[in-house]
């Protein structure tokens, strides 16, 4: 519900350097291997080593030779070097262009596959020659809606042959040195008997503020709120370093995942969104951290995955928050994200008011996401202590956890909590009931864990400041070591125990919802 750009900011995004070139786009002339004609000549890099596509293993791929070059550590002004890929996810072998905006003469663009690797965290796995950079128009604000997006001209098309499924982050480094990162998700074409990791791309691009509006606000001044956006767009780069929530919100439990060697599946909202038949036979759905803008298909996909004995872990708050539609753009379908928040403004209201976007829990069809977390979103701008309750879960098994036990700055920034009402699911298993204190009012937050007749089981830790602590390498705020290892603890454990199949049956929750649920604490909810 608050703006991320780090994971402790609570204030609405600030707007980003707007673009406003002077010079009109030159088109650039580029061959179909997208290795372009550069003014200067740069060598190719020697392709990396890889493993094949047929027979992925994640323990095999996190062997391979690690680096740290995918991180941007001279990004310069915004518009030195920016770009945007024309698909959000492909499958291996599948072709995407890139859109790139330059303020310098060429650049050079590297590939590089996301994970463990002995702590380096990524993996190098494709590297361009010089490609000729060019300045592109600036961002175009359609009236009325304020969705900004980039009007460019392709760069070049990039091949993915041979490129082993998993979370990517390409590395725009421009001839004067500034750099960008682009993300881009090669998905997985099978999710069967597998860990699926989802990429929460469409509340990446909700908070995304390129061009001066994202789904919060405008340009600052007086209208900020008014000139938000209705619809946020695809097309066009993500502001700040270019990689969207994904290093803060989803790198940190993605790295404890395939430390772990799990078999695992990568896929991202609009995957969830339209290829239902793509979950089938799954063990469980990661959603890592901040997921809170959700369309009607990704709640039915994840609802029916739930009611077949998959299992699901949410390691965030504030998530199904926000009810959204997906539109096509004229790079393709499922490229805009509809959320007009207020839901008389939304002109679906008078056709189809079930897909009017606002809060899922409001009318004009409410659906509280307790139905399906557990938990429901209650506030921001905290930090506590993270409170043990059922110290004799399996999901503190190896923690030395005990009942009240404290682990400092796991409750932070957003918080869910156990509410009382008849759409939470039961049996329902408080695993923390941590205090929380907002100015004179004092309420809980609360993990979860709960199972259903399918044999499903259903995590949500109920706190922002969980996914950031598990590598202690992404929270903005000093997290004591007690805590980074407890949260990497049962974040193990229940990766593990979800993996192995239905975890109801080995894992039944033992509810005590009667103990924990409370009613809201009256807090005023904020746009």
């Amino acid at each position: 519900m608050c703006a991320l750009g780090a994971l402790i900011a609570i204030a609405v995004p600030a707007v980003p350097y707007v673009l406003d070139h002077t010079r009109d786009a030159v088109a650039a002339s580029v061959p179909e291997s997208g290795t372009g004609t550069a003014p200067h000549k740069v060598a190719e890099v020697a392709p990396p080593p890889r493993q094949s596509t047929g027979d992925f293993s994640v323990s095999k791929e996190n062997a391979l030779p690690g680096t740290r070059a995918w991180e941007v550590r001279n990004p310069g002004p915004q518009n030195a070097i920016e770009g945007y890929t024309n698909h959000v996810s492909v499958t291996s072998g599948q072709p995407f262009d890139l859109y790139v905006s330059t303020t310098a003469s060429s650049f050079e663009v590297q590939a590089f596959r996301m994970g463990y690797y002995g702590g380096k965290q990524g993996r190098l796995v494709w590297s361009s020659k010089s490609v000729r950079g060019q300045i592109q128009p600036p961002a175009k604000v359609v009236p009325g809606i304020f969705m900004a997006t980039a009007p460019w001209k392709p760069s070049m098309s990039i091949g993915t042959k041979g490129w082993p499924e998993g979370d990517y982050l390409l590395k725009l480094t421009s001839r004067k040195g500034n750099e960008r990162n682009v993300p881009i998700t090669v998905r997985s074409t099978s999710t069967a008997g597998k860990t699926v990791f989802v990429n929460a791309t469409a509340t990446w691009q909700a908070y995304n503020s390129w061009g001066g509006h994202n789904i919060y606000a405008g340009p600052p001044g007086p209208r900020s709120y008014a000139e938000r956006s209705r619809k946020v767009s695809f097309d066009r780069p993500y502001d700040r370093g270019g990689s969207g929530q994904f290093l803060w919100h989803e790198l940190p439990m993605l790295v404890t995942a395939e430390k772990l060697g799990l078999r695992m599946a990568y896929v991202t909202s609009s995957e969830l969104d339209n290829m239902p038949e793509l979950f089938k036979g799954a063990r469980s759905l990661i959603f890592p951290s901040h997921d809170e803008y959700w369309s009607s298909g990704m709640r039915d996909t994840a609802t029916k995955a739930r009611d077949t004995g998959i299992n699901m872990a949410f390691f965030g708050a504030n998530n199904v928050y926000r009810h959204v539609r997906f539109e096509a753009s004229a790079l393709g379908d499922q490229r805009v994200v509809t959320c007009y928040k207020d839901p008389s403004e939304d002109p679906m209201v008078l056709t189809d008011p079930n897909e009017a976007t606002q809060q899922w829990r409001l009318p004009p069809n409410p659906r509280p996401e307790s139905e399906l977390l557990g938990v429901q979103y209650e506030w921001l701008g905290v930090t506590a202590p993270y409170v043990v309750t059922d110290a004799d879960s399996w999901v503190y098994a190896g923690t030395g956890a005990k009942n009240g036990s404290k682990y400092p700055g796991l409750v932070a920034v957003e918080y869910d909590k156990l509410f009382t009402g008849p759409e939470v699911p039961r049996p329902i298993q408080a695993l923390s009931d941590s205090p929380v204190t907002l100015g004179k009012k004092h309420s809980f937050s609360n993990s979860t864990y709960y199972t259903t007749p399918s044999g499903a089981g259903v995590f949500s830790s109920g706190t922002l400041g969980w996914t950031c602590t598990v590598n202690n390498d992404r929270c903005s705020y000093r997290v004591p070591q007690s805590s980074v290892k407890f949260a990497r603890k049962v974040s193990e454990n229940i990766l593990t125990a979800f993996q192995a199949g239905p975890a109801g049956a080995k894992h039944p929750a033992v509810d005590n919802y009667n103990t924990y649920a409370r009613p809201p604490a009256g807090f005023s909810y904020a746009h």
